[in-house]
């Protein structure tokens, strides 16, 4: 969204927007551009500074008040240079600055640049600072058309939920940044190929890495995480090896402390072979609930030699 009172600037810079493959829609001051904001979903908005009525800045500020807003990047279209200036719009939330006059290659790069910026501030997890959801996809897609052998795990934290009941959700937030610690370490000892790690939400990791890396790696992270969680209970729960998690009737029940289920589908030269990143996630998240039906920390590897497509029957 473009939105500048001067017709001949906003000509201009939509004019180049489309030009690059962006789609532009354009509006004249400030509230046209939050009742359009009701209708229009944009990426990111390109505002003028000095507007009548609401300038540039209140316009800013007016975004970061509205939650479907309050992500969108901001850029400012200004003649103002000064650095005190550039200060007031920061603090109003603005991502960058195009000072006037400006040329055509400088509002692309900008605008693309900050459309990346976004893009990847949203996929990062807040808390543990790892890729998310769409990132962890486009990895296994990466994989798939480099045609090598790869291995996807999904990570779960056993009675995580129960760690929530009794401690309350800030321990269980230091549980999950715990996990998301240890994987750093096992990571920084599995040499190369690099491995890929992501945060997909909750108490569950995935990780991308060859095969043979598996097994070392789910070693080092089961055991430098059940270290560290035992320093994460009360010293009389975790000297006694449980908790006491109250139910519906106010009776407590035993809860073991956690451990880790973590299932593996591999995609390697003579065995499975996957063309579709969601049918690698079904069949780790299958071999997860295999591992925890197991007791203690659990590593279940699908080594079925059948297509997605066929029979799921086979030797785990």
């Amino acid at each position: 969204m473009v939105v500048d009172d001067d017709d001949d600037i906003a000509g201009f810079v939509a004019f180049n927007l489309k030009v690059h493959g962006f789609e532009v829609v354009r509006a004249k001051d400030g509230q046209e551009a939050l009742d359009m904001m009701e209708k229009v979903r944009p990426d990111l908005a390109v505002i003028d500074w000095m507007m009548p009525a609401m300038d540039g800045v209140e316009l800013t500020r007016r975004l970061r008040a509205e939650p479907l807003t309050s992500a969108l990047p901001v850029i400012m279209l200004t003649a103002k240079g000064l650095t005190v200036d550039k200060v007031v719009g920061l603090t109003a939330g603005v991502d960058d600055y195009l000072v006037k006059p400006f040329d055509t290659a400088e509002l692309i790069a900008r605008v693309a640049s900050t459309l990346r910026r976004n893009k990847e501030f949203r996929e990062v997890s807040p808390l543990t600072g790892l890729p998310g959801n769409a990132r962890v996809r486009r990895e296994i897609v990466d994989r798939m058309r480099a045609g090598g052998d790869y291995s996807v795990g999904y990570i779960d934290i056993d009675r995580f939920k129960s760690v929530n009941d009794v401690y309350g959700f800030d321990r269980g937030d230091e549980f999950i940044t715990a996990l998301a610690r240890s994987l750093h370490r096992a990571v920084a000892t599995s040499g190369r190929p690099p491995v890929f790690l992501g945060h997909i939400g909750g108490d569950d990791f995935v990780f991308i890495c060859t095969p043979d890396q598996v097994l070392p790696l789910t070693k080092r992270m089961v055991a430098d995480f059940e270290n560290a969680a035992d320093q994460l209970y009360d010293p009389s729960d975790a000297q006694r090896g449980y908790i006491e998690v109250p139910d519906r009737r106010g009776n407590k029940q035993r809860a073991a402390l956690v451990t880790l289920s973590i299932g593996v589908a591999e995609s390697k030269a003579g065995g499975r072979r996957f063309d579709d990143a969601r049918v690698v996630v079904a069949v780790a998240s299958e071999m997860k609930k295999v591992a925890k039906s197991q007791p203690g920390s659990y590593v279940a590897i699908d080594q079925r030699r059948s297509s997605p497509s066929d029979d799921p029957s086979g030797e785990v």
